[in-house]
């Protein structure tokens, strides 16, 4: 075994790298975990999808912190994975150094544009999904106050925020909508104990649903949310199960779908944008056995008629990340 050949097994170690062959895919999560039940989570049932289709391996690495995302990257694509899912929009920089130095690899990474030939960057509307479970609190809230916990404090997470408030206003213009984030660092994806402190907070000044686009922290919210016996709302994967007849139903991101269809691509994954909306069913809302007794027919019917009119254009959502303003919201 040569030295370099050696180091990268050492690092692939240290790093818990699962090993993978020559021009086998792989994906890095990003903090939080692989399994919390949110957003990596989705990106993991996603890369099972495509192995038990195809009884084929892929590698995988759960990150500790911000600094192994460099060398994740680098093990990764020296010893010949390919594609390299990254699952987070914080790998961006990171991606920017590397990506040059292995032309001959692709690189996907979700909830980020990263302009390079080898990089396929997938981005969702989220506003758009936001905005339709936003109706759907609305249309359950009884106190005419709804809350919204977000995780670290970006942009991207008050696009969030941004179409739940929308959607909220289109049901009801003077509802009240409540807003707070949990962190600006990393750790805000890993917090469950302050989700659970807003979440008190927000049901003290009368929110009785709540909506949590915060990683992990987000169960928290939803724990929080069950005990006290307010609704809530789930994000990125269906939520719904974890406190039946308690989940008002829950925003779906398909970053499942977006690391299934990367993988199913292999090496001839196309670079550039993708969109992912309502559109092509990147974005929607949850319904199903355990939800079932809280989304009445008239709600249903009201959120799928304005799925409808987002997908054909006829409902314009604002978008936070295009201008960082909000006309419903105040942060």
């Amino acid at each position: 075994m040569n030295k370099k050949i050696a180091s990268l097994l050492i690092g692939a170690t240290a790093l818990g790298l699962s090993t993978a062959s020559f021009a086998d895919p792989a994906i890095v999560y990003d903090l939080g975990g692989k399994f919390d039940k949110s957003f990596n989570e989705s990106a993991y049932n996603g890369a099972m999808r495509w192995k038990e289709e195809t009884d084929g391996n892929f590698a995988e690495v759960e990150l500790q912190s911000d600094a192994q995302r460099e060398q994740a990257l680098r093990r990764f694509a020296e010893s010949g994975a390919n594609p390299i899912v990254m699952a987070g929009f914080a790998f961006a920089t990171a991606l920017e150094e590397v990506a040059s130095d292995y032309p001959d690899t692709k690189f996907v990474i979700i909830d980020m544009v990263v302009d390079k030939p080898n990089i396929r960057s997938i981005v969702f509307n989220e506003h758009e999904g936001s905005y339709l479970v936003g109706m759907l609190a609305a249309l359950a809230s009884k106190s005419k106050t709804v809350s919204f916990v977000g995780g670290m404090d970006i942009p991207l997470i008050r696009k969030f925020a941004c179409g739940y408030a929308q959607g909220a206003k289109s049901v009801d213009d003077g509802i009240n909508v409540i807003a707070n984030m949990t962190g600006t660092t990393g750790a805000a994806w890993n917090d469950p104990v302050k989700g659970s402190e807003l979440t008190i907070a927000q049901i003290s000044q009368g929110s009785d649903v709540v909506f949590a686009a915060a990683g992990a922290t987000g169960l928290g919210v939803l724990q929080t949310a069950a005990d006290k016996e307010i609704l809530s709302i789930g994000v990125d994967a269906n939520q719904n199960y974890l406190h039946p007849g308690k989940v008002l139903t829950s925003m779906l991101k398909r970053v499942d779908n977006a690391v299934y269809e990367a993988f199913v691509a292999g090496t001839e994954v196309e670079p550039g944008i993708n969109a992912m909306g309502l559109e092509n069913g990147g974005v929607g809302f949850a319904l199903d056995e355990h939800n079932e007794s809280l989304v009445t027919d008239e709600m249903k019917t009201a959120v799928e008629e304005a799925s409808a009119k987002i997908a054909s254009g006829d409902i314009a959502v604002h978008d936070y990340t295009s201008d960082e303003t909000c006309p419903a919201l105040e942060f």
